[in-house]
C-alpha cells in the first residue's frame, strides 16, 4: 500500500471512528484509547507546548500521521510529538508530514497489543526520531528510547529531560498523572434528602 492508498484508506466513511497505521506495509488497527490514555496524552501534550512556548521554537501534534518510511511504507500516529520541521502555521503539512518528529510519545493502554506498540517504537528509532517516551500509566513510569542507546525507565519519582535533543526540557513524571489542579477531583456529593 503506498501512503497515498492509505490516506485514502483512514479516510473512508466507514473507518471514521478507527485508528490505523502502516507498518512496512501492513495495515494495522488499534483499539480506540481509554479515558486515562488521553488524559495522559494531553497532560504530556501541554507540557510540551508549554516548552514550545517557552523556547519560541517547535510545535507539539496529537495522534497526527507521520510518514516514517517509503520502502517499505510506515506511517505512524504517535500520541504526542514534538516536531522542529516548520516554524510557522502556514508552512504546516496540509495532510500527513514526512519529516519525522524529534519526540514521539505512546502512551500504553491495557489493550494494547505489546508487538505493534514495540514495533512502532522500532520503526520511530530507525527513522529519525531522536526520542521516543513510551508512558504506563497502569505502573505510572516512562520508559525512554533513543537510537543506538540502552532503554531507561523513569519511574514516577524521577524525571523526563530532553537531553541534547530538546535542551532545558524537564517534566516530572509524577505530574504526567496528576489532573492540572495537582490532585483528583473529589467524588460528587449526594443532593440532601428531601430536595
Amino acid at each position: 500500500m503506498t501512503v497515498e492508498e492509505f490516506w485514502e484508506f483512514v479516510h473512508r466513511p466507514e473507518h471514521e471512528p478507527r485508528s490505523f497505521h502502516l507498518i512496512r506495509g501492513t495495515v494495522v488497527e488499534e483499539a480506540r484509547p481509554e479515558r486515562l490514555h488521553g488524559v495522559v496524552a494531553v497532560r504530556l501534550g501541554s507540557f510540551l507546548e508549554e516548552y514550545a512556548r517557552r523556547i519560541r521554537f517547535g510545535y507539539v501534534v496529537l495522534a497526527s500521521g507521520v510518514i516514517l518510511a517509503q520502502n517499505p511504507v510506515t506511517v505512524i500516529g504517535p500520541d504526542v510529538a514534538y516536531f522542529t520541521d516548520v516554524n510557522r502555521f502556514e508552512d504546516l503539512p496540509p495532510k500527513w508530514g514526512d519529516v519525522p518528529p524529534v519526540l514521539a510519545v505512546e502512551v500504553s493502554s491495557p489493550s494494547d497489543n505489546t508487538g505493534t506498540t514495540n514495533e512502532k517504537v522500532r520503526a520511530c528509532l530507525a527513522n529519525g526520531v531522536k526520542v521516543v517516551w513510551q508512558v504506563d500509566y497502569e505502573e505510572r513510569n516512562v520508559t525512554v528510547y533513543r537510537p543506538n542507546k540502552v532503554m531507561e525507565v523513569v519511574r514516577e519519582s524521577g524525571e523526563l529531560t530532553g537531553g541534547d535533543d530538546l535542551p532545558g526540557l524537564v517534566i516530572q513524571v509524577a505530574d504526567i498523572f496528576k489532573l492540572p489542579g495537582g490532585r483528583n477531583p473529589p467524588p460528587p456529593t449526594s443532593p440532601p434528602a428531601g430536595s
